[in-house]
């Protein structure tokens, strides 16, 4: 398990700098910066505010670091992954495109 990477994975995925991130998730830099440089783990209240700036559970979050696939069929899985590469804006915009439909 590799908490790390798991976030720097999602950051990339949303085109994020660590600056960016930590805007989001109302952590500073600094601290963000000292957990890859010092190869440390956030504590479990700095995690739940960057899942909270990716808008995922913490569930979410150790199912995408554990490699554990999402239930579901594929058309689920890869519209879940599409739904986490977006920003705050574009799900409030997604959801009320379907919702029309």
């Amino acid at each position: 398990m590799d908490v790390l990477n798991t976030i720097t994975k999602l950051r990339h995925e949303r085109k994020w700098t660590e600056y960016q991130l930590s805007v989001q998730s109302q952590l500073p830099q600094s601290t963000i910066s000292s957990w890859y440089r010092k190869n440390m783990l956030p504590s479990l209240a700095s995690l739940e505010k960057i899942c909270g700036a990716f808008d995922i559970t913490m569930s979410e979050f150790f199912r995408i670091d554990s490699g554990a696939p999402v239930t579901g069929d594929f058309e689920y899985q890869e519209l879940i992954q599409c739904w986490r590469k977006l920003d705050k804006n574009q799900k409030e915009l997604l959801l009320a495109f379907l919702k029309t439909l």
